[in-house]
């Protein structure tokens, strides 16, 4: 990863507001209403949102790139920059801020609804706009949207190393392909794959990755580096699990922070599992990210209680 005197992660795509809906359980038997409680809220925060705070609160130097529209969703994602002092760069956007609304479950699980009309296929991020951002930053986190789409070219070109979130892509489809098979570092959930290993493997042969981490929940991780494959713990949550939403995020925060300031994988994988631990005990109605001082002192317990894989021993 290069040197840069602005940006050390510059996270593009990925802003926009949900709506918050706790439910009595997941699926959700019809009915003609429902009595929710603790109530239904509106907040800032989706994926991009998520990783750039994780990323700030880290103390890595961060800035955001998104389009926005000119409406009250928007309005929440540029008070959630201001209010957590994350530079925000946003481009115009006539179809409205990105949506969703979030039925969260009492295990914390969740099921996400898009509202797919915020957009178009002729959305892009102006391509000096991202060269420009790109040449001032030390790595860049793609969000696997349309306008982001469109950008890899440019950020290839510019020379920054890539990291990108497939989320729970099934290992075949191609629009997810793109981004697994450009960036540096690819991340995504296990969720939907048969093999994890077999789909890991293939990312890393067919692209440019170097390293590629699955996430499985309270299973742990597996982390594909060196052309090793090794399994990492889950981290023991620091109180009770409200909400999934935004672990993956915070994974990838936690990741790229052990990446940046000299970690090998091994232990950066594992500031992933502790910063993702911590995401799940935050409610899906608030936003908050684990803390320098309690990540460093989590993952160092984690990594004194964990046989560490000699290969992974050692930093970079």
């Amino acid at each position: 990863m290069t040197d840069s005197p602005d940006i050390d992660v510059l996270v593009l795509g990925g802003a926009g507001v949900d709506t918050i809906v706790h439910v009595p359980e997941l699926p959700l038997p019809f009915a003609d209403s429902y009595m929710i409680r603790p109530g239904i809220r509106t907040r800032a925060g989706q994926t991009g949102d998520f990783v750039a705070l994780g990323l700030h609160a880290l103390g890595l130097r961060t800035h955001h790139l998104d389009l926005l529209g000119d409406d009250p969703e928007g309005d929440l994602v540029r008070a959630f920059h201001r209010d957590h002092g994350i530079p925000l760069t946003a481009i115009p956007q006539p179809a409205g801020t990105k949506r969703a609304v979030n039925l969260v479950g009492p295990d914390g699980r969740r099921l996400s609804l898009y509202d797919a009309t915020r957009g178009s296929d002729t959305d892009r991020l102006p391509a000096d706009t991202v060269r420009t951002l790109a040449s001032a930053s030390r790595h860049a986190h793609v969000s696997i949207t349309q306008p982001c789409a469109h950008a890899l070219p440019v950020l290839r070109s510019a020379g920054v190393t890539l990291s990108t979130d497939l989320h729970d892509w099934d290992g075949e489809n191609l629009y997810h392909a793109q981004f697994a098979h450009t960036a540096d570092i690819v991340f995504l959930s296990a969720a939907a794959l048969d093999d994890p290993e077999r789909t890991l493997r293939g990312i890393a042969a067919e692209g440019r990755a170097r390293e590629v981490i699955a996430t499985a929940g309270a299973k742990g991780a597996h982390l594909l580096a060196d052309g090793r494959l090794t399994h990492i713990p889950a981290a023991a949550p620091p109180s009770p699990v409200v909400d999934s939403n935004g672990a993956g995020d915070a994974f990838a925060a936690g990741y790229l922070y052990g990446r940046l300031t000299g970690h090998p994988p091994y232990e950066s994988a594992v500031f992933g599992t502790v910063a993702g631990a911590h995401a799940c005990t935050v409610p899906a109605t608030t936003t908050d990210s684990i803390a320098l001082a309690a990540l460093l002192s989590r993952a160092e317990e984690a990594l004194r209680t964990t046989h560490v894989p000699p290969a992974h021993a050692g930093r970079d």
